[in-house]
């Protein structure tokens, strides 16, 4: 009987503890959600001077973009009834100030402006606080130690490196010029612009482009880069996604999680072999004598005044953020670059006629020749214009500020720039969903804000690899047009979506042949 009393007391007196629990978790939500409505009715009356387009109460936006090809569009129809910039609800508390005209990103461009603590913090598990997300002395210390590593003298080398990976690109597409089939050619690229980066940032021959995927590394770190950049876009458009125990708790956590530790694991093995080739060599001096310097070395010897140099946390973040932002965005530019071209057979011939004039009889681009191709620099930066590698990017302000208007927005809004949407706005571009490179000859240009083509951002915060990504576009481009023809397939038009970087749901596929047997 006494034990049956004492189990009952227990009983008892556990449901009273559970009772107070549900009811401490429910006034805890309730206190959540009501400090977030607040925080929503304050954000509705800031933005009230840039009207946007009607809204769900509760989804806001999302439900809108239907990740069917056509969702790039619907912010450039967006811009054509709200000019200059707009308000975007992405669920019931996130807004986001979305602008798309050059005088309004040119003011927060301009500044040293944090990225948000938003999209951006969904990337940090990744690629940790490296150059793209740290602010504040952190990015500016690590942007100064940094910056050696793109200097001409790195970046001449490179050039026969990019070279010789376009060409074991280009020899597999042999297969695929015999063949009156398209085939996809961003899996291609993304290889191809992996092995180079491999071989020009860290000295590392992979053989990623000719191993086959089950016996290679790096190709299960591309299917990573891939799986990441799709779980990002998940997350941020998953609101209960944006809580951090939700999402680690879901099945889509687990996959990141997964796809983190073969990203990780490859970035931790190309550190930790070079650390142990370098245990000796601790000047860059002595390194040079031996072979050319790549941006590895420079991390691992970087000082600054006081000598100090990069933490092993801080060299980690920095390779993998140039290794996802060096070949993703690049193989975007380059597979856009050649579809461009394959609509437009026109100036793909004249670009074709000035690359083999500037060979002169070669096959493989050197440095020299970077300057020889004016026009095929002009459709690439077309091309640019029309399918930006990274189509968006967000800042949170820290303090008020106002555009050129008049209008203002406080601190802690999120401010994004629609690259896709300024490149496309008809105000500012002629028939802006045309292909026409000679918008960008010299005297065109001189007519325009500078901050009507921003596809490598603009200002103190511009991407520090431009010139590394240009070079390689350029060899890439030039090389395959000397070699092949391109068409396009008008059976499998891509359609365009915005990941990490620009993507194509279906793909985007094209048909070569050889040019020698052309008629």
């Amino acid at each position: 009987m006494e034990l049956f009393e004492t189990l009952k007391k227990v009983t008892l007196d556990s449901y009273r503890i559970h009772h107070l629990v549900a009811i401490f978790s429910l006034v805890y939500v309730i206190l959540k959600i009501s400090k977030l409505i607040v925080k929503r009715n304050e954000w509705i009356r800031a933005l009230e001077t840039f009207p946007g387009p009607p809204k769900h109460w509760l989804f806001g936006h999302v439900r809108e973009f239907k990740q069917d090809g056509n969702d790039m569009y619907k912010v450039v129809k967006w811009g054509e009834s709200y000019p200059l910039a707009f308000q975007m609800w992405f669920g019931p508390f996130v807004s986001i100030l979305n602008i798309h005209h050059p005088d309004y990103v040119k003011t927060i461009l301009a500044s040293t402006e944090p990225k948000d603590d938003l999209s951006y913090r969904f990337l940090i598990p990744w690629i940790g606080d490296g150059l793209l997300v740290s602010e504040g002395q952190k990015w500016f210390r690590h942007r100064r130690l940094l910056t050696p590593g793109f200097h001409y003298d790195v970046l001449k080398p490179y050039v026969k490196m990019m070279a010789d990976s376009a060409k074991t690109m280009l020899d597999k597409w042999e297969t695929h010029s015999k063949s009156d089939e398209s085939f996809e050619l961003f899996e291609h690229v993304s290889l191809m612009t992996l092995d180079s980066i491999m071989k020009c940032a860290f000295s590392s021959n992979t053989n990623c482009q000719t191993v086959r995927g089950g016996e290679s590394g790096t190709n299960s770190y591309i299917k990573a880069v891939y799986e990441l950049s799709d779980l990002v876009n998940v997350r941020f458009r998953t609101f209960p996604y944006h809580s951090e125990w939700i999402f680690q708790l879901s099945p889509h956590g687990y996959k990141y999680r997964k796809a983190c530790n073969v990203a990780h694991s490859h970035t931790e093995e190309i550190i930790r072999k070079r650390k142990e080739a370098l245990k000796d060599e601790k000047e860059l001096g002595r390194i040079q004598a031996k072979r050319n310097l790549d941006f590895l070395d420079i991390l691992l010897c970087a000082r600054d005044e006081d000598q100090q140099g990069l933490s092993d946390e801080a060299i980690r973040a920095e390779v993998d953020t140039f290794m996802f932002e060096g070949h993703d965005t690049t193989a975007s530019g380059i597979s856009w670059t050649l579809y461009s071209l394959a609509c437009n057979p026109e100036h793909q011939q004249i670009c074709r006629d000035e690359v083999i004039s500037a060979l002169e009889g070669r096959d493989t681009m050197e440095w020299e020749d970077l300057s020889k191709i004016p026009y095929t620099t002009m459709c690439i930066k077309e091309s640019l214009r029309l399918y930006p590698p990274v189509p968006g990017m967000s800042r949170k302000i820290t303090k008020p500020m106002t555009f050129f208007d008049g209008r203002t927005v406080p601190e802690g809004c999120l401010v994004g720039t629609s690259i896709f949407g300024i490149h496309r706005n008809a105000t500012v571009w002629e028939n802006p969903n045309a292909f026409d490179p000679l918008r960008f000859l010299p005297k065109n240009s001189a007519k325009r804000s500078p901050h009507a083509f921003v596809p490598f951002s603009a200002g103190p915060r511009n991407c520090i690899g431009q010139n590394f990504a240009m070079n390689e576009m350029k060899v890439v481009v030039a090389q395959t047009l000397k070699r092949y023809q391109l068409t396009e397939d008008p059976m499998k038009k891509p359609k365009m979506i915005p990941r990490l970087v620009l993507r194509s749901l279906n793909g985007i596929h094209v048909k070569i042949k050889p040019v020698d047997l052309e008629p």
